[in-house]
């Protein structure tokens, strides 16, 4: 008789790419809902000894990074499994955020790490509308139901309030860093909490992260050779690869606003 092959032992390898958002609001974005199932596949894999985040995003949404690192804290917890992060391109704002779910995080040399800030950007558009003969009637129940219009001049009162938004925000993601990376920060907060991003070398030195490498080369020199690496990623359908979005729902303009806007984000970071 044959001799019995014994099933190897997997790592699940979760990849998380592109901007942070809610599905709804834009395509083929890492949102929750969109990687909810493949997160509770990837942790209900046979033999499953780890779970490598592999993650390649310059951010986005606060509450789906959240949502996404929560499940997989969660998880990880119940079902008492290690979880790996490797950065490729850049992991800043949201994509440290959701790189925080690992209990380490891994690097390469030419990885852009961190950003720990909120941002809110826009544009005012009262003076050209103004030139063009244009008039913004707005009614309202409510005298903030008209917030950061941006038809009408803009407002010292509402900028105060988005200005405290954005703080209550940004120390929600202060404690997220600091319990996550509690006792390996190596930097005083004042010069890490301000937006400010390296590349990962220097966030090495910081102790935003645990050390340099890709993926396949730390795992297996930790778990042996002969693990094997199941691949967990949201795919795009025929129609939507070739669109750029849902079938159903493809919109030109929207298509060419969102890779824009893609590209103008990326471009924050050398990318």
């Amino acid at each position: 008789m044959g001799a019995i092959l014994k099933p190897r032992e997997k790592i699940a390898v979760l990849r998380l790419s592109g901007i942070i958002a809610d599905s709804g609001m834009r395509r083929n974005s890492i949102s929750h809902a969109r990687y909810e199932q493949l997160i509770d596949d990837a942790f209900d894999t046979y033999k499953l000894k780890a779970i490598a985040l592999v993650i390649n995003s310059p951010g986005g949404s606060p509450a789906q990074s959240t949502l996404i690192a929560d499940q997989i804290r969660r998880l990880a917890e119940e079902k008492e499994i290690p979880v790996y992060t490797f950065i490729e391109d850049v992991a800043a704002s949201g994509g440290y955020w959701l790189s925080l779910a690992g209990d380490e995080i891994y690097a390469l040399p030419c990885s852009i790490v961190g950003s720990i800030g909120v941002i809110s950007s826009g544009f005012g558009f009262q003076d050209l509308i103004a030139r063009h003969g244009i008039e913004r009637r707005v009614h309202t129940s409510g005298k903030d139901k008209g917030f950061l219009d941006p038809f009408q001049d803009e407002k010292p009162g509402d900028v105060k309030r988005l200005k405290a938004l954005q703080n209550d925000i940004h120390e929600q993601f202060k404690d997220w860093v600091r319990k996550r990376r509690e006792g390996r920060i190596k930097a005083e907060e004042k010069d890490i909490f301000e937006g400010q991003f390296w590349s990962a070398p220097q966030a090495l030195e910081y102790g935003l992260i645990d050390g340099l490498g890709d993926a396949k080369t730390i795992l297996k020199s930790r778990y042996g050779k002969d693990v094997k690496f199941k691949e967990f990623k949201a795919e795009k359908g025929v129609l939507s690869s070739l669109l750029g979005g849902s079938a159903d729902r493809v919109s030109l303009p929207d298509t060419l606003a969102q890779t824009l806007e893609d590209k103008s984000i990326r471009s924050r970071y050398g990318l």
